[in-house]
This record gives C-alpha cells, sequence and structure tokens, in this order.
C-alpha cells in the first residue's frame, strides 16, 4: 500500500475544526502535537488515494488561517506492516494516482535550465549522432537514456490541465530551448561532417508515418501514466526521448550538410511527434480527473485544455492528410 504523511500546523483555537473535518475523510492514523509557538501540529497518516480530498479540504478550510501550513511526506515504510487489498481475483489492487500537489511539483521543479541539462543535451546529442553515422542502434538508445527531454513535456500536459498559464508559458520557453539545442549542435556537426540522407538510421527518420504517430501517442499515455502513479522510470524516459532526440539531431545534420528535403521531413515527424506525446498526455491526465479544485481555476483549466487539445488535433489532423498525400502520390 502506498502511504502518505499529511503535517498540518494550526493555531490551537483551530484544534477542534479540524477534528470536525477530518472525520469526514478516509485514513489511518492520526496524532496531535503541541508546539511551543502556541500551535498544533497533526500528523494523518493514510493512503496515497485518499491524500488529495483529505489536502483539498484542508486547504479550503484553513488556507486563510495565520499559522496554517501543510505538508505532504512520501512514506517509505511503515511497521507494522499494513495489509494490502485484493481485487475479487486475488490480485493486488493497482495503487491509485498520487496526490495533484505531487504530479505538480514534481515537474515544476523540472521547468529549470541548468548546467547540468545543456549538459546532458549536448552529450545526448553527440552520442545520438554517432549512433545515427553509424547505423548502430544500441548507441542511439543510449543517447536516448541521458537526454533530459520527459518531464519538461509532462511538465505542459500538466500545466494544460490544470489550467496553469504561467507554467505553460515557462515550460515553452524551456522546451523550445531544450529543443534549439539538440538542433543547433547537430547543425555544426552536419557543416563539419556532411550526412547522407540514406544512411539506415537516418533515412527512417526522414519520413513520417502512422507508426510513428502511434509510437509518440503511446509514449506520451504510458509517460502520464508514470508520473500520476508517481513511479518515473528511466525506461519511460527513453520512450519520451525517442520521439524526439533521433528525429531532432537527423533534422539537424541534415539541415548542416544541405539535404533540405529531407530536413523537411525530419522536421515534420520532429512535429508530429510533439504533438502526439502532448495530446496522449493531456487526454491521460484528464481520465485520470488531474483537475484544479476552485470553480475559476476549473474554467481557466477548461479553456486552456481546449485551446491546446484543439491545437495539438489541428496539427496532427494536417500532418496525418500529409501522410495519405504521400503516399497517394506514391
Amino acid at each position: 500500500m502506498n502511504l502518505r504523511l499529511v503535517e498540518v500546523y494550526l493555531p490551537q483555537e483551530q484544534c477542534q475544526k479540524f477534528e470536525e473535518l477530518i472525520n469526514g475523510y478516509s485514513f489511518l492514523e492520526v496524532w496531535q502535537k503541541r508546539l511551543e509557538d502556541n500551535r498544533i501540529l497533526f500528523k494523518v497518516l493514510l493512503s496515497s488515494g485518499d491524500a488529495e480530498p483529505l489536502v483539498d479540504g484542508l486547504v479550503n478550510k484553513f488556507t486563510d488561517v495565520e499559522g496554517f501550513r501543510l505538508l505532504l511526506l512520501p512514506v517509505e515504510a511503515s511497521l507494522p506492516r499494513l495489509e494490502s487489498s485484493e481485487n475479487s481475483i486475488g490480485l493486488p489492487e493497482a495503487p491509485s494516482r498520487i496526490n495533484r500537489e505531487e504530479i505538480y511539483t514534481n515537474v515544476a521543479s523540472s521547468v529549470n535550465f541548468s548546467w547540468t541539462q545543456i549538459s546532458l543535451l549536448l552529450l545526448s546529442s553527440s552520442i545520438a549522432a554517432v549512433g545515427l553515422i553509424r547505423s548502430s542502434e544500441v548507441v542511439i538508445i543510449g543517447a536516448m537514456v541521458i537526454a533530459p527531454l520527459l518531464k519538461p513535456n509532462m511538465a505542459l500536459a500538466v500545466a494544460t490541465t490544470l489550467g496553469d498559464f504561467s507554467l505553460a508559458v515557462k515550460t515553452v520557453r524551456v522546451g523550445f530551448i531544450g529543443v534549439l539545442i539538440p538542433i543547433v549542435f547537430s547543425v555544426l556537426i552536419g557543416l563539419l561532417y556532411p550526412v547522407s540522407p540514406d544512411l539506415p538510421e537516418i533515412a527512417v527518420r526522414t519520413r513520417l508515418t502512422l507508426s510513428d504517430i502511434v509510437v509518440a501517442l503511446a509514449s506520451g499515455a504510458a509517460a502520464a501514466i508514470s508520473l500520476t502513479a508517481g513511479e518515473i522510470s528511466s525506461i519511460v524516459g527513453v520512450m519520451v526521448s525517442v520521439a524526439l532526440l533521433p528525429p531532432l539531431v537527423t533534422w539537424g545534420m541534415l539541415m548542416g550538410s544541405g539535404e533540405w528535403e529531407p530536413a523537411f521531413g525530419a522536421m515534420l515527424l520532429v512535429t508530429a511527434n510533439v504533438a502526439s506525446l502532448n495530446l496522449a498526455a493531456i487526454i491521460t491526465l484528464l481520465l485520470q480527473d488531474v483537475r484544479p479544485t476552485g470553480w475559476l481555476e476549473s474554467v481557466k483549466a477548461n479553456k486552456l485544455t481546449k485551446i491546446a487539445t484543439g491545437a495539438w488535433i489541428l496539427l496532427l489532423a494536417g500532418l496525418i492528410g500529409v501522410i495519405f498525400l504521400k503516399f497517394r502520390a506514391a
């Protein structure tokens, strides 16, 4: 069972209101401790799936109370062990998604560019370039493992579903820089070492097909599920990177080599993959009910979600139309 510990700091005169409120929610245990600053610390142990309703209730009730502070902490272990519930066929029940605030904090912290991220982008781009030139799938996979491309893409989807326009703008800015670095670096590689568009690993990334869109959609959905489960793994990161890093490097190297037509094909592949990843992530987050709580925030989120989803769908529909036109022309 995935557990969370909610720590609530309140003035002592709010003790009765807290006790009345918490009785309406599911929890495992609760403790309280008087502090020296005339506040009380309440600690509530509960399952991760029950954390979000309680946190929302506490914030709505006490957010304007001076001295109120809420901390949400993951519980690594609890002894004696708690028994995990099972479903009707005897298998352990799937864990509920983590709290909305945990999801937000997880992705928001990644929307900052650092020298570490820049270094990883340059290193992964150089490794991917070597793999593409040598037609080595193993080397290309190695590049995708270290590419820091997962969380920025998920941050945009989370910002969209929660209606956080400032986070969305920041994510787009950081994402643009994250795309620009591999492209510029790859253009320099192409200028110094011109590549042929006929190389197997390069040629396959200059043609947009429906299978590419399916892979990107599946990768976006898998990344969103992994994010909401609180179990983001390097494997999911590779799935997202496979849709972005090799086509980006291919696009840049072909431009540097003066191969404009295949470079345009690689650009279409990048565009389709970005649209597919974000569309799938947004839909997955909505299906898991990752939404804001307040009425005004919900209105803003619905508006931003409709605009973003409509834009991604229109872009994707246009690119699918290009695929069919090329297929008919062939």
